[in-house]
C-alpha cells in the first residue's frame, strides 16, 4: 500500500508490516500441511518464536510511544480518538491469540483440532489490523506526531529488540527484493549495514527458521 507522507518516513513501518504478512503466509502454509504435524513444526522452529517476539515488540512499542502521545495531542477530536481506540482494541485481540496458539501447540490431545482455527483467526485479525493501520492510522500519525516523537518510537523498538538485532534485520529483509532491501539498508548506519552484509545475513540463513527443531539450537 503506497501513500505520500509529508512529515514522517514510514519506510520501516511498511517493512515491518510486510515482514509480518510474509510470516503469516508461511504459518498458514504450515498449518495447511498434511504430511507433518503442524504443532511439531511451529513449536520447534525458530520462525514461530521470532514472529511472536518481533510482533510483540512492534505492538508494545506502539502502545507505549504512539497511541498515548497521539491521544494527548488529539484530545477532544472524537473521530480521531475513536480510531486510536480501535488500534488499541485490535492489539488487544491479536496478542492473546499468540498465547492461545502456544497452548494448542502444547496440547497433545485436542490441540491439533484447535490450531487451524486459531491460526486462521490470527491471519484474519492481524492482516485486517495491518490494513486498517495503513489505510487510516498512518496518515493520522503523519499529521500528529513530531519528528522527535517518531524517533522515540523507533528508539523504543530498537531498545526492545536489543541484542536480537543480529536476527531482526535479516528477518525484516527476508525475501525482500534487492532494490527494496538496498533502500532500507541505505538509511542505516554503515556499521549496521556492514554487520548485516558480512555476518548477520549468513547466520540467519543458516537458521532455516521454518525447519523443525531449530528453536532450541538457535537461542
Amino acid at each position: 500500500m503506497s501513500q505520500d507522507f509529508k512529515n514522517l518516513d514510514m519506510t520501516m513501518m511498511f517493512a515491518i508490516h510486510d515482514a509480518l504478512r510474509r510470516e503469516l503466509e508461511r504459518i498458514a502454509r504450515i498449518t495447511a500441511r498434511v504430511d507433518e504435524d503442524p504443532r511439531h513444526v511451529l513449536s520447534t522452529a525458530v520462525g514461530w518464536e521470532l514472529f511472536k517476539k518481533f510482533l510483540t515488540i512492534h505492538h508494545v512499542s506502539e502502545d507505549v510511544k504512539i497511541w498515548p502521545v497521539m491521544e494527548a495531542a488529539l484530545a477532544g477530536q472524537n473521530s480521531e480518538l475513536a480510531l486510536l481506540a480501535d488500534m488499541e482494541a485490535e492489539h488487544g485481540v491479536i496478542d492473546p491469540l499468540l498465547a492461545s496458539i502456544d497452548a494448542a501447540l502444547a496440547d497433545r490431545d485436542g490441540g491439533l483440532e484447535r490450531l487451524t482455527g486459531l491460526t486462521d483467526t490470527l491471519y484474519t485479525q492481524l492482516s485486517a489490523h495491518l490494513d486498517h493501520e495503513e489505510r487510516d492510522a498512518l496518515r493520522l500519525m503523519d499529521s500528529t506526531l513530531s519528528q522527535e516523537q517518531w524517533a522515540a518510537f523507533a528508539a523504543e523498538q530498537r531498545t526492545r529488540v536489543g541484542d536480537d538485532s543480529v536476527r531482526y534485520l535479516p528477518w525484516l529483509l527476508d525475501d525482500v527484493d534487492a532494490a527494496k532491501a538496498a533502500k532500507l539498508l541505505g538509511n542505516m548506519p554503515e556499521p549496521l549495514r556492514n554487520a548485516y552484509e558480512n555476518d548477520w545475513r549468513k547466520a540467519y540463513e543458516g537458521l532455516a527458521i521454518w525447519t523443525p527443531e531449530t528453536a532450541a539450537t538457535s537461542r
